[in-house]
């Protein structure tokens, strides 16, 4: 009896020794860019090329043509609201965009100018046709284009996941996390993925926060409506088991002491 006893202690014990040392999390790695060789001037990181974004049906474009009389260029810069998501918070509430809406045809519709079919180019592209239609009716007229509603969404171990709108076309993967107030202590900081669509097809891109390959990876420039997400490690799962392993501790501890009287008595 005594034997079979102090088999069971040493059993239980072992058990709570690996359960305590399971519950210990080991100090995380949080640098960003420290993987990689030693950057100094002869050993610079190459940044990838910036490709701008084309213009697809659904986008939201502020167009603006400036001209000698003010009074013509207000008829032409009459722009319709568009409803979209609100931009830098997470409350969810919607806002008015000002902008022309690119239809499902690929066109947008200016006053006086009238209809023209936009897609597929970019920003600067479409400044320089509007420029070259706007000619024959003004005189060297100034004309800007631009994304009203360029947007990317960051969800996942971040500590404000949201969709947000962007000012500018030339955003990085850095630029978002920083929106989102950067990941948390349980995000995966080497495993991050963009979620793209392209012709109509998805794209997964994983990009690695701690290496300085970051900057040449062909995800680290987001496009419109990118979504990034970002993975919890395995640590989040052991803190929130944390208050079970607690009980189950405390069960085992009485065991433990049950068992030790026990041997004891017998």
């Amino acid at each position: 009896m005594n034997k079979y006893l102090s088999f069971c202690f040493k059993s239980i014990s072992l058990i709570y020794l690996g359960l305590f040392l399971a519950g210990c999390s080991s100090t995380r790695n949080i640098a960003y860019f420290h993987e990689g060789n030693r950057v100094d001037s002869a050993n610079l990181v190459k940044l990838v090329g910036f490709t701008e974004p084309t213009i697809q049906p659904d986008d939201i474009l502020a167009v603006s043509i400036f001209t000698i009389d003010p009074t013509t260029g207000a008829q032409v810069n009459q722009v319709a609201s568009q409803a979209v998501q609100s931009s830098n918070n997470s409350s969810g509430q919607s806002t008015a965009i000002n902008g022309f809406l690119v239809d499902k045809n690929g066109e947008i519709e200016l006053s006086i100018i009238g209809k023209l079919k936009l897609v597929g180019l970019t920003t600067f592209q479409a400044r320089e046709l509007i420029r070259t239609k706007a000619s024959t009716d003004f005189r060297n007229p100034s004309v800007q284009v631009r994304f009203a509603n360029f947007k990317v969404t960051v969800i996942g171990e971040v500590t404000h996941p949201a969709m947000y709108t962007l000012p500018n076309e030339k955003v990085t993967v850095l630029d978002a996390l920083s929106l989102a107030g950067d990941l948390t202590l349980y995000g995966k900081r080497e495993n991050v993925l963009v979620i793209r669509e392209k012709d109509g097809k998805k794209e997964f891109g994983r990009l690695n926060l701690f290496s300085r390959d970051l900057f040449n990876n062909p995800y680290y420039y987001l496009r419109q409506n990118d979504i990034v997400y970002i993975e919890p490690d395995k640590s989040k799962s052991a803190a929130l088991n944390a208050p079970n392993r607690a009980n189950l501790g405390l069960i085992l501890s009485a065991i433990s002491v049950l068992a030790l009287a026990f041997t004891r008595i017998f």
